[in-house]
């Protein structure tokens, strides 16, 4: 073992105790500057999300199915950003990289379930888009308040059972090679690499649950966008077809930025360059998206923005 893993003797095996997250691989003159970076995009994260939540609850004229799907989607990147963000900022700034075995577990578990929630989250978002615009009569039947309740809730399940299973899972292996994670925060495959068990089963899970999780809710954003784009051209008024374009627009363009940057991290074969090519993803993906979001949605929506001056003038 190298002089700095520590582990743990457990009858015939041994444990590991600590991971170091060895992050990125430039000199520290350049760690300082990332820092600065990184601190102002999470500060922006933090206020954009925490903003639009609160404008959100606020506003009675926002209490519909879409700004509630919104008011989550802001949660859920307030959350996933927080869990890997803080600790990569302390990294920049100290020598000691390392991390306990249960607080790399939590952060890989509290990560995986808004990470996958935020896909689904995506998904319902653009099935509320296709009803308002293909079947507007029918939309407040559709898209009730119980209806977007259990969207939201099977979202948050199941995050919580993709990430229950892969940290189970997980939990089942032995790390004795290194205790050394390639990346700035504990993701499950640098992880995997490390470990000295079999890990086909894992491997496999993550193919399945991965597969399904992105495949599943990239066809319902693909085919709702597809009966959206048919219905809009069919529109005889050039004012409604504006209209109902720009509805779309920030989510079909938050819908291109996630599913654009998992498909480059998850499609590229693996190797060594790869993992490298995985951190910036990984970088544009955890962090980069959750500032972009509040962005997007606040900077291209009329109502969110007439909102945030009408709340302005009330507090001034």
């Amino acid at each position: 073992f190298a002089d700095d893993l520590k582990t743990m003797t457990q009858g015939n095996g041994t444990r590991v105790t600590e991971f170091i997250l060895l992050g990125f691989a430039v000199r520290q003159e350049i760690q300082y500057i990332l820092f600065l970076v990184f601190l102002l995009i999470y500060m922006t994260s933090l206020v954009g999300n925490i903003g639009m939540i609160l404008l959100i609850k606020c506003d009675a004229h926002l209490h519909t199915p879409m700004y509630f799907f919104l008011q989550n989607l802001a949660f859920v990147d307030l959350c996933y950003t927080s869990a890997i963000t803080p600790k990569m900022l302390v990294n920049f700034l100290v020598s000691d990289k390392s991390i306990s075995f249960s607080g790399c577990v939590i952060q890989l578990y509290v990560y995986g379930v808004f990470a996958t929630i935020e896909s689904y989250l995506l998904a319902s978002m653009a099935v509320d888009r296709y009803v308002a615009i293909c079947n507007p009569l029918r939309y407040p039947i559709v898209m009730s308040q119980r209806a977007c309740v259990q969207l939201v809730t099977g979202s948050y399940f199941i995050g919580s059972l993709n990430a229950t299973t892969h940290t189970g899972f997980l939990l089942s292996l032995s790390f004795c090679n290194s205790n050394k994670i390639n990346h700035f925060f504990c993701d499950l495959p640098p992880m995997l690499s490390l470990s000295c068990s079999n890990i086909d089963v894992n491997v496999m899970l993550v193919m399945i649950f991965v597969g399904f999780n992105l495949v599943s809710t990239l066809l319902v954003v693909f085919f709702s966008y597809i009966y959206i784009l048919a219905a809009i051209l069919k529109m005889p008024s050039t004012t409604g077809r504006n209209k109902a374009f720009s509805t779309c627009a920030s989510h079909l363009t938050a819908v291109t930025i996630f599913y654009g940057t998992l498909s480059y991290m998850y499609l590229q074969p693996s190797s060594s360059e790869s993992q490298e090519n995985d951190k910036v993803a990984s970088v544009f993906y955890g962090i980069v998206i959750p500032m972009l979001n509040p962005l997007i949605y606040s900077l291209r929506n009329k109502e969110v923005k007439e909102a945030a001056k009408m709340l302005m003038k009330s507090c001034s």
